[in-house]
């Protein structure tokens, strides 16, 4: 009898510091992944600051992801080789499957603006910037998180997949400071 009394004693003694532990360190599971985008995105909005980029549909915002920028991302692009992510509303003009990054969804800078401005100082705005994906180069699934491009907008590969099939040719982005 006294081992069954001893027995229970420490039974309900593992079950209350169980009970103890959950109540102080709550786990939580991950959350679920979210379900993919379906359809079009009608807008895309890049906030540098932040590290963010939003897609909207009819002004809904449905998902964000973070991002990595140019290497020297504060300011507006000026001129090729800074390092800036351009700044303004852009539009999205081309995709491309074969680029040196996992897909890329290009941008049309330079503006007119950008251009004479340029030319007016005896330089090039710079091009090609794009929302991509990972350099092909990469084993894996590795994501580099830090600045790193040299003025486009990167993403993981599984983001630019989910983003290829949503936007259109035509999209609106806006990049924020």
């Amino acid at each position: 009898m006294k081992r069954t009394a001893r027995l229970f004693r420490l039974v309900v003694l593992l079950i209350g510091l169980g009970l103890g532990f959950l109540a102080v360190y709550s786990f939580r599971l991950p959350p679920a992944p979210p379900a993919p985008l379906t359809g079009t995105v009608d807008r895309i909005m890049v906030e540098k600051a932040a590290r963010r980029l939003t897609v909207f549909r009819e002004g809904e915002a449905l998902r964000t992801y973070r991002v990595a920028l140019g290497f020297a991302p504060v300011g507006d692009k000026e001129r090729q080789g800074d390092g800036k992510t351009p700044e303004g509303t852009f539009r999205i003009d081309r995709k491309n499957a074969n680029s040196a990054y996992h897909l890329s969804l290009g941008i049309d800078y330079p503006q007119p603006e950008d251009r004479t401005r340029a030319a007016a100082r005896g330089y090039s705005p710079g091009g090609d910037i794009f929302i991509h994906g990972q350099p092909n180069a990469m084993p894996g699934v590795a994501t580099i998180r830090h600045d790193w491009t040299a003025g486009c907008v990167a993403v993981s590969n599984a983001e630019i997949e989910e983003l290829w099939r949503v936007v259109q040719i035509g999209t609106e982005v806006e990049i924020r400071p």
